[in-house]
């Protein structure tokens, strides 16, 4: 007996559930959907993501719903484009048997006119994001006026997105005695307020612990410096040759350029985010499914519709503002049963980060190394070998099989053998037999709480300061924007009044002084040298006296010592990762046009711009 049919379902639905392959419920699916069949009441679910919570309010709803009255019953409010689209096609295989019920998707990035006609068709079920679902409301679209159900999917990442406002002016179109389902990995202090604000008397369900990840996934993490982490995560690939993996940045420029990088470093890779078109992303999404693509880059928002089967790790390449969030990254592993990785690149000044993940996780962190050249190449030597035992003969080279004796004739088989793998092992030898040891060793001394590196690094005087409108964190964000550097290569930030001080790592030295010869802002120029005298060390910008015998010293700075490895397929080395450009997103996330290079006349206001998620 399928175990579906003990939860109260009815035979349409079993039916479309036998369909879909599926014999046995989820535990967030085998708590909730009882509740939901029995009863209306309001409920708030925490479960991880991937645990099957589109179905544990699928089915009731679906069930629910009155397929013979064509007004809008149910609304189901999603982040992003990706998850919106993926509900409305699950929902439509859940219902496939249930004649008359409609669901339409509402989301940016599509004609509002289509939505709205086919809304005016009948639709008892809209999925939407919560920025268009305000748009069509404001247009008078759409009528939600007499819903039964309001359901909230993901909504902590839709609060942590920004879109309490929108949530609660679209909420306060609807009826009062409506049942709303919450559904949430993580339960911060904003969806306790939606729940408060919004729901009562709800029934509570929690699979696992409150924000606790999968125990499906096991968690790495690997410390290098900063400079080194582009080269890490290569030898990660390398190292994992079947890896089907999700990497997730916290920036779009970040996403578009590591993808651009993999790509010219021949791997199967690909980005997505925010500023690509629908039909982009549709594309994206269509070949990581198929497998096209291995290595997916995204960001946390445009992850939010990734819902791939057998992803076999999750690697932040840099580990997200909120700690929350990590929770739901890791949940993109691990699914159905399956065992996954989740893996940490990070470097020094952010291991507190991990210390506070374990604590919203509850579970422990492992600390590896990366893997030198020659564990690489046995790697791939015998990922070749299980290649070569596995693969199916084709018989249609039996034809070409007495030339082929005949040009192989005065060599054994174990030459023939050696010969073989040599193509693949000479190429990873000859790549990685003087590669560089990127392990970095951790810090003993006390974390200041600013982004250092410790080790090498050089300190600068900036001929900009609080009079020009900088604090130190609007000093370090232009300092990233132009120098095209990532959060933890510049630290120690003290803004004075005219001038101000900042770290870098040595190695990037060269880059900062080349980069400001001439530069201008608003008018006047630049002037960044390398400072002898230290400078400050805090984060005050009060008064400070003129630093004395600060000058330039261009024999203090130091080059690029890891000469590193690229997959064998690319010419480049893994020292260069941060001489590249990217564009298209870097541009954009500028509000500038032309490639990644290009800034805004205005920096200050740049840096200050707080970019909207709600095209997401």
């Amino acid at each position: 007996m399928n175990k579906f049919e003990q939860l109260g379902l009815n035979p349409a639905i079993l039916k479309a559930i036998e369909d879909m392959g599926f014999t046995e419920p989820s535990e967030v699916q085998e708590k909730a959907i009882p509740i939901l069949l029995q009863e209306d009441t309001d409920m708030v679910a925490l479960a991880q993501t991937g645990t099957g919570k589109t179905a544990a309010f699928g089915f009731p709803l679906i069930q629910k719903i009155d397929a013979n009255r064509r007004h809008t019953q149910g609304l189901i409010l999603s982040p992003t484009r990706e998850l919106c689209l993926q509900i409305t096609n699950e929902l439509k295989n859940y219902s496939k048997h249930t004649k008359g019920l409609n669901t339409v998707a509402v989301y940016g990035g599509a004609s509002i006119t289509d939505q709205a006609r086919q809304i005016s068709r009948g639709a008892q079920v809209i999925v939407a994001t919560p920025g268009r679902m305000q748009d069509m409301i404001n247009r008078k679209l759409v009528d939600i006026s007499k819903i039964e159900y309001c359901i909230l999917d993901e909504a902590d990442e839709m609060l942590n997105m920004g879109f309490f406002e929108d949530i609660t002016a679209i909420l306060s179109h609807t009826p009062i005695e409506k049942s709303t389902w919450l559904f949430s990995a993580t339960m911060p202090r904003e969806v306790s307020i939606i729940a408060k604000k919004f729901m009562h008397d709800p029934v509570e369900i929690t699979v696992g612990n409150k924000n606790q990840g999968t125990s499906n996934v096991s968690h790495e993490y690997y410390l290098v410096n900063s400079r080194d982490r582009y080269a890490a995560l290569k030898r990660l690939a390398d190292a994992n040759p079947d890896i089907f993996s999700v990497i997730f940045c916290r920036t779009k420029r970040d996403t578009q350029k590591v993808a651009e990088q993999l790509i010219e470093d021949g791997y199967s890779a690909a980005a997505i985010h925010g500023d690509l078109s629908q039909n982009q992303r549709d594309m994206v999404m269509k070949s990581f499914r198929n497998r096209q693509i291995q290595m997916l880059v995204a960001t946390d928002v445009a992850a939010r519709g990734i819902d791939v089967d057998d992803i076999t790790h999750v690697i932040n390449y840099q580990l997200p503002d909120e700690v929350e969030t990590y929770t739901h990254r890791s949940g993109r592993t691990g699914r159905a049963g399956k065992s996954g990785v989740s893996i940490v690149i990070v470097s020094k000044s952010e291991l507190r980060k991990i210390k506070s993940i374990e604590r919203i996780i509850k579970q422990n962190f492992e600390q590896k190394d990366i893997p030198d050249g020659m564990e690489i190449c046995r790697v791939q030597l015998f990922h070749l070998a299980n290649d070569i035992r596995n693969t199916e003969i084709n018989h249609d080279i039996d034809p070409y099989l007495p030339s082929i004796e005949e040009v192989l004739k005065d060599f054994s088989k174990e030459e023939i053998i050696k010969k073989v793998f040599s193509v693949e092992f000479t190429r990873f030898f000859n790549y990685y037999k003087n590669a560089a040891n990127l392990n970095s060793k951790a810090s003993n001394t006390r974390d200041s709480g600013r982004d250092t590196d410790g080790g090498d690094s050089t300190r600068f005087f900036i001929n900009v300061g609080a009079k020009d409108d900088f604090d130190w964190m609007k000093l370090k964000d232009f300092l990233k924007e132009t120098l095209d550097l990532g959060r933890d290569d510049v630290f120690k930030v003290d803004v004075k009044d005219s001038f101000s001080f900042f770290n870098t790592n040595s190695e990037l030295a060269d880059k900062v002084i080349e980069k400001f010869q001439g530069f201008q802002h608003q008018g006047r120029n630049v002037n960044v040298e390398i400072s002898q005298g230290g400078g400050g060390g805090g984060r005050s910008s009060g008064r400070s006296r003129k630093p004395r015998g600060e000058k330039r010293d261009r024999g203090d700075r130091g080059g690029r010592s890891d000469k590193g490895s690229f997959k064998p397929r690319s010419s480049s080395s893994e020292g260069g990762e941060g001489r590249r450009r990217s564009s298209g997103s870097d541009s954009k996330d500028r509000n500038s046009s032309g490639k990644g290079g290009a800034r805004s006349k205005n920096i200050t206001s740049s840096v200050n711009r707080r970019k909207s998620r709600r095209s997401e």
